[in-house]
């Protein structure tokens, strides 16, 4: 909003590009004079300035649309796969399950928060316990990492469940793991599921607003499942080991988040396509 009242009244000539990578139904509000209100009404005034209004998934898109009469975004997404990620892939792994692997090894990723699911997913490896040795790693530190430390105890899951904390290079994890589980009530665009493909590592995932149904195109690239169903997230995750995606589908999911494809992306929206826009 600051930089489309800037350009107006600076009479400026310049495209304005803005990408959201949050729902809208957390910014704005109905509720006279809040924040949330303010805001909607600021952007509706505004948004004719933008010369690109994108989103990061197409579901989001179709939220815009359920809060604001024809707005005029599209779906673009971020860029996941590039030429760094790709080395990072291949750095040494030393972590001792992965290194030494004696069973399926699990990878989950994100900031231990309510809105991860990670207390879904530790219910969904107990289950998953009953049936098959099995080991999972959550990747990511937060303010619900005692209580989820709490209830790992709970479970007698000690031997089987590990978080990990922060790491710096979360793919090495990945391209060694067996499964990258997406345990999620809510999401932008998730990259961690993307960055999971693009390392061989089959998906599972909530059907979680927003993305999840979108990058898996309702199955073919991962399975999917309710938002907390441990149960069925517990049957997922044993039939994605007993059944992973080839390696040749996940690229083929992963290539719309390729760097050059998504840059192309942008400056073909913004007109930008001639070589001499682009020096």
């Amino acid at each position: 909003i600051i930089v489309l009242l800037a350009s107006i009244f600076s009479f400026s000539n310049a495209k304005v590009s803005g990408s959201s990578r949050v729902t809208p139904f957390d910014t704005y509000s109905n509720i006279f004079l809040s924040k949330g209100w303010i805001l909607k009404q600021l952007t509706k005034m505004l948004m004719w300035r933008a010369s690109v209004l994108s989103c990061v998934s197409q579901d989001m898109v179709e939220q815009y649309k359920e809060v604001f009469t024809n707005p005029p975004h599209i779906c673009i997404y971020n860029i996941v796969d590039d030429k760094d990620s790709r080395k990072k892939m291949l750095y040494p792994q030393n972590h001792p399950w992965l290194v030494n692997k004696k069973c399926p090894v699990i990878i989950g990723a994100g900031k231990l928060a309510e809105w991860k699911g990670f207390d879904n997913l530790i219910q969904a490896l107990a289950e998953c316990k009953k049936r098959i040795e099995i080991k999972l790693i959550i990747l990511g530190d937060g303010p619900l990492k005692a209580k989820l430390s709490s209830q790992i105890r709970e479970l007698n899951l000690q031997d089987c469940v590990e978080l990990a904390g922060y790491v710096d290079n979360p793919l090495n994890f990945y391209s060694k793991a067996d499964v990258f589980v997406l345990s999620s009530r809510v999401e932008g665009l998730p990259n961690v599921l993307v960055e999971a493909m693009m390392c061989g590592c089959t998906p599972v995932s909530t059907d979680c607003p927003t993305g999840p149904k979108e990058l898996l195109q309702n199955g073919k690239y991962g399975y999917i499942v309710p938002v907390d169903d441990s149960k069925k997230l517990a049957d997922a995750i044993i039939t994605a080991i007993g059944n992973p995606i080839d390696q040749e589908k996940l690229e083929e999911a992963v290539r719309p988040f390729e760097e050059n494809n998504v840059i192309n992306s942008h400056f073909k929206a913004l007109g930008l396509t001639d070589d001499s826009n682009l020096r």
